[in-house]
Formats: structure tokens, C-alpha cells, sequence
């Protein structure tokens, strides 16, 4: 495998290793380079030092990623950082690596901007290449992903990766005193300190940020983390088509409710085409929980991208004019024009400003052109009933539940190694017995039940 190498902050030179290479071979590769004695050198990836005995496949380092590896300065210790890199080492257990931490039951706080604020304009440390995932899109392919992104180079939604780096140097030579376990640890500002390991650069302070995992990525291409979006590990049916797909969208709803992306595509087009979004102060223009949960805005406004550029710039059309609505402004009537305005309220002859609409002149009452006298007919309100086109059953709304008595029972099912069908275990021991195929096998092990099973943990 090749890994791109940033020496004590230097460019990035590839360095091609196998993949069962052990981290104390890439620091003789680097310090034989470099003319340093190998042992001095420390590897830094992903918020931690990695140690020489690990394997660089184990410490989860994709192909084509980028390490850093720094020479401490002359006369310090590399000893006094131990107690806080051991903390994110997990001791003498292996730790996993960004990319592999599950915060699928954590959700965006109300009050969060999200990622797209937190990186507006900035760059990363280094170039980074292909992810720790597999690359494949949603569409009936398993991934090991736990997070997801919309991608700008893409254009779609793609599963991402988590990188950290130093908040003063903006470098990613900062190991962190602690993993994040939460979105509130990523998102919010100060929540996880460390030790950045740069020359000259004393600050302790995490900044975590996203990238796309499915391509090669550079300094400041980085992605919008779209928290909803998960890898169905509970095999959590959608509440819309009741399939079981690999990657769903939980709803940010007391219920949790799951949703397969093709059908939340669906429902976004359907409330996008019937006008059903909702316009909130805070949040924007947005959407609730598909079957109908209060206090279920989705905060997150990238995750209306998966409508795709045509639909995703209707939507940003469309939320302008609710907007302006809001504020008492009122949309020129006139065909292809649309232009936004915001006349007195006591005035009854608007007037298209023709420096961004096309001057036309028309009653504010009936939207028709201008006349004296009563209008013939009012403008009627917009119906603002629930949406026929896109329903969920009750039945699918209680078992497409992220949190429910349905995960549970996933946790008390397994499937049958010989024929797959699930099998419920409520009790006794952990000798199993088909009831489709009659095939005998063990509930911890999975395999065909044998001695050392009967001997081991018959009885748990």
C-alpha cells in the first residue's frame, strides 16, 4: 500500500509499504530517508499517535492516506505527553479510528449550526486520498460506514470520514486526549482538547471536520456532515416501503423513525412539489418526521440535497419566497418574472421593481393587473391540508423505530447459519434448533453446535 508522508510538516511523499507493514517499519523507512534515528520518530494519524507495533491495515490507514510523522524538538521529552496519548490509545487496547466511532444515537443539538458553518472557508493540513469505507453508493450495497456526507465534488451524498486537527495551527498533528463519543463532542467548539505535536505550536484545542471518503481529497475539500444518515446495522425496516435497505435516514423524531433514502427522496420531492415544507425562525425551510411526529424539523438543511441539483435549486427558490411571505413581502404575478417585493402594507398598486423584475403593475389583492374598483375575484390562500401523495401506514410506523422494542427483538434474534431465516431466542440454553431447516447450531458462536460448545457455554 502507498501512504503519503508529511515529515515534521514538510510535503507529502508517498511511501509504499504492505499492508501487514508495522508502524516501526514506516519510521525506519522514514528516519532512513530522513537521517533520524528511527526510535525518536513519532506517527501521527487521525487524532493519535500510533504505536510501532501496530499494523499499519490495524490502525485502520486506508491506501493512499497521509500520516505525519515529527521529530520531537531537541532537548524535550516525549515522555511527559505519554498519560494523554495513552488516554487516546485506550491503554494497551486498540483504539478505533475516527471514521469507525457510531454516533447513531446521538442527533444535532437544536442550537447547532452544523459542519457547513464550522468549515466555511478553511483549509486542512496535507493531502488525504481514499477513505476506510467502501466507496459504493446506497443502492443495495453493504458499507461499513458510519458517517455520511454531502460531497461538492460528487454532488451526492457519499460516506465520509472524520479528521481533527489543531484549532491554532490548523494543522493535523493534534493527538486527542479523548475520542469523541457524541455529535455534541464534533460540532460544538472546545468540547475535546489534545496536544498538537507541531514545532512552535502550543494549542490544545480539537477541530474535527469531514471528507468525503469516496475519492482523493485535498487541502479544503471538505464535506458537510449529514448526521441523519446512518449504516442500518439494526436492520430497522422504512416506514414508507417497509424494505430493509443499508442505509437509512433517522428521523431526528421522539420515535426515531426510519426512512431508506429512495423513499426519502420521494418524500422530499412530493412535499417540494405540493409546497408542504415548513418554514422555521431558526431552522429554515425544512421538513418533519414523514409520519407526522411533532418537534421533528430536520436542522440539517444538506440533507435536502439528495433531491438532486434541478429539485435542491426549486427548494431554495421555493424557501426564499416562504421567506418572503413571512416578512409580508408578496412574489410579481407576472408570467416568468417572480421577483420578490416588499411594498407598504396600506398600498394597493404594486409596481414590479424593473431593476430586478420586468415593471409590471398589478393589484395586490387579486394579483391580476392593476383596475380601480372591486377585484373580481380574491386570491385564494394556498390549502395547507396534509399531503395525500406520500403516506405511511401505522403498522410501518411502529416497526421502522431506530430505538423500539423492535431492536430488541433484533438483539434476541439471529439467523440460522444453514438457511438464514431468524430465529428468536426467549430463554434456556444456547443449543439452537432450526424450526425451517432442523439444523442444530450455537447462539454465541454461530456455528454447528459441537463439544467444545457443549463444554464451554451450553448454559452461557
Amino acid at each position: 500500500m502507498i501512504v503519503f508522508v508529511r515529515y515534521n510538516l514538510g510535503p507529502g511523499v508517498a511511501v509504499e509499504l504492505q499492508e501487514e507493514a508495522s508502524v516501526n517499519e514506516l519510521r525506519e523507512v522514514v528516519g532512513s530517508q530522513q537521517g533520524v534515528p528511527p526510535e525518536l520518530l513519532r506517527v501521527l494519524f487521525a487524532g493519535r499517535e500510533l504505536r510501532s507495533t501496530a499494523t499499519l491495515q490495524g490502525c485502520d490507514l486506508p491506501e493512499q492516506s497521509t500520516v505525519h510523522v515529527v521529530l520531537p524538538p531537541s532537548g524535550s521529552s516525549s515522555q511527559l505527553l505519554l498519560p494523554q496519548e495513552l488516554l487516546a490509545l485506550g491503554g494497551e487496547e486498540e483504539q478505533d479510528g475516527l471514521t469507525r466511532l457510531d454516533f447513531s444515537s446521538s442527533r444535532l443539538p437544536f442550537t447547532s449550526s452544523g459542519l457547513a458553518v464550522i468549515l466555511e472557508g478553511r483549509g486542512a493540513g496535507g493531502v488525504e486520498a481514499r477513505g476506510e469505507t467502501q466507496t459504493a453508493s446506497h443502492e443495495g450495497v453493504r458499507t461499513c460506514s458510519t458517517f455520511f456526507v454531502y460531497c461538492k465534488s460528487c454532488r451526492s451524498v457519499r460516506p465520509g470520514k472524520l479528521r481533527v486537527r489543531c484549532r491554532s495551527c490548523r494543522q493535523t498533528t493534534l493527538t486527542l486526549s479523548r475520542g469523541p463519543s457524541c455529535w455534541d463532542d464534533v460540532l460544538l467548539r472546545g468540547r475535546i482538547q489534545g496536544v498538537c505535536q507541531s514545532d512552535g505550536c502550543h494549542g490544545n484545542e480539537a477541530e474535527f471536520y469531514m471528507k468525503c471518503a469516496s475519492h482523493p481529497t485535498s487541502d479544503g475539500d471538505v464535506s458537510v456532515a449529514l448526521d441523519l444518515i446512518v449504516t442500518n446495522r439494526r436492520d430497522i425496516p422504512c416506514i414508507a416501503c417497509t424494505d430493509t435497505r443499508d442505509v437509512v435516514l433517522v428521523f431526528p423524531c421522539a420515535e426515531r423513525h426510519v426512512i431508506c433514502l429512495d423513499c426519502f427522496r420521494r418524500y422530499c420531492q412530493t412535499r417540494l412539489d405540493e409546497r408542504q415544507f415548513v418554514h422555521d425562525a431558526v431552522i429554515g425551510y425544512s421538513l418533519p418526521c414523514a409520519a407526522g411526529c411533532n418537534d421533528s424539523l430536520i436542522k440539517e438543511l444538506h440533507h435536502f440535497r439528495i433531491l438532486g441539483d434541478d429539485q435542491y435549486g426549486r427548494y431554495l427558490r421555493f424557501g426564499a419566497e416562504q421567506c418572503l411571505l413571512v416578512i409580508g413581502g408578496l412574489m410579481c404575478p407576472s408570467p416568468g418574472c417572480g421577483a420578490g417585493l416588499v411594498p407598504p402594507e396600506d398600498v394597493r398598486r404594486v409596481e414590479c421593481d424593473r431593476q430586478v423584475g420586468c415593471g409590471f403593475v398589478f393589484c395586490r389583492h387579486c394579483r391580476e393587473a392593476y383596475h380601480e374598483g372591486a377585484c373580481h375575484a380574491e386570491l385564494t390562500a394556498p390549502i395547507g391540508d396534509a399531503s395525500q401523495g406520500f403516506m405511511v401506514g401505522e403498522d410501518a410506523s411502529h416497526r421502522g423505530r431506530w430505538d423500539s422494542s423492535s431492536v430488541l427483538l433484533q438483539e434476541m434474534t439471529k439467523r440460522c447459519p444453514q438457511c438464514s431465516v431468524p430465529v428468536e431466542r426467549n430463554g434456556g440454553c444456547m443449543h439452537m434448533l432450526c424450526p425451517l431447516c432442523r439444523a442444530e447450531w450455537c447462539w454465541l458462536c454461530g456455528v454447528t453446535w459441537n463439544r467444545e460448545c457443549m463444554g464451554d457455554h451450553w448454559f452461557g
